[in-house]
């Protein structure tokens, strides 16, 4: 008799439990790599930022005039919103599959 209890309390107390814990275990693994993944993209997104700004002071440095300066200032502004509308898109997207990972972790998929 004390098998049979033994048993099926691993079977429906123990094993469940067990596997609920490696699932979170692996959750938190993906989210911790996704944490790292989405602070990489966002230094990289900066670095591009700081990279276009510095290339457009330069070019708004050696102008002739204030028209070409207004025009340098112009042409990066519009080019910087349509940078970050891009850069916002590709983070929501990584961060939108970095959740489906986890959560199939959680549910146990691999």
């Amino acid at each position: 008799m004390t098998d049979k209890i033994r048993d099926a309390f691993n079977e429906t107390i123990a094993e469940p439990a067990k596997k609920a814990g490696e699932a979170i275990r692996d959750a938190g693994g993906k989210m911790a790599e996704s944490g790292s993944a989405i602070g990489i993209k966002m230094l990289d997104q900066a670095e591009a930022n700081a990279r276009e700004a510095f290339a457009a002071m330069r070019a708004a440095a050696g102008a002739k005039d204030l028209s070409e300066v207004m025009k340098i200032q112009g042409d990066f502004l519009r080019d910087q919103g349509q940078r970050s509308m891009a850069q916002a898109r590709e983070m929501g997207e990584v961060i939108l599959q970095f959740g489906r990972e986890a959560v199939g972790a959680v549910r146990g998929d691999k």
